[in-house]
């Protein structure tokens, strides 16, 4: 572990300029988000959901981003997760995609409230099969007394349920996180790199340079 601190890697391909970026971060997100696709990145719409319960106390894990639109950002997960809690006790979040390959990352924050029950039946019916029985049988967040039991569940839901249209879980659906801060990072040589914020202020977006 001696070797960790000696990890070094230099940032090279691009420059990030205030008069250069769109005056809309999510179009400016869209644009970055079109270079990670044309890129071939693995995953490029896994973010980090960064949540904290009332006392404050953080917690983090990598979801998938499923949709945005001039509203924000959306997820799904299952409304007794973790997550899910810690944002009924605290609806401000974080979101973070780091894109190595590109030398890029990007924080969101944001307020997160539920989307429509017609929103989430849309995306619930585009899953997979297995996904949908996925979902009914997985207790997320639960402590489970092994694999075994997880897997008898999902084939006796499938069998049930064969030839029949399975329909979303009450406590499964999306949430959306409306942006008031976003910060796009541009990796540069010496750790100079160029970090731009856009703040939503008085019905508008202000754009300030960061120091790195």
């Amino acid at each position: 572990m001696s070797t960790i601190g000696n990890i070094r890697g230099e940032y090279e391909r691009g420059s990030l300029d205030e008069s250069s970026v769109n005056k809309d971060p999510l179009l400016q997100f869209e644009k970055w988000f079109a270079d990670a696709l044309h890129e071939n990145l693995l995953h490029p719409n896994a973010f980090v959901l960064s949540t904290a319960a009332a006392d404050g106390k953080p917690s983090g894990r990598v979801v998938l981003l499923k949709g945005i639109d001039p509203e924000g950002f959306v997820f799904y997960t299952n409304y007794e997760s973790r997550k899910a809690n810690e944002i009924k006790e605290n609806s401000f979040a974080c979101m973070t995609f780091f894109w190595p390959k590109l030398e890029r990352q990007i924080r969101i924050e944001g307020s997160t409230k539920k989307i429509t029950n017609a929103e989430s039946d849309d995306y619930f019916n585009s899953r997979p099969r297995g996904s949908q029985a996925g979902a009914w049988v997985s207790p997320q967040s639960k402590v489970i007394p092994g694999r075994e039991g997880l897997d008898v569940s999902e084939d006796l839901f499938l069998k049930d349920n064969e030839g029949k249209e399975i329909s979303r879980p009450p406590f499964w659906g999306g949430y959306r996180i409306s942006p008031v801060k976003i910060e796009f990072w541009q990796g540069r040589t010496n750790r100079l790199h160029d970090r731009i914020l856009y703040t939503w202020e008085e019905d508008e977006w202000k754009i300030e340079r960061l120091a790195p």
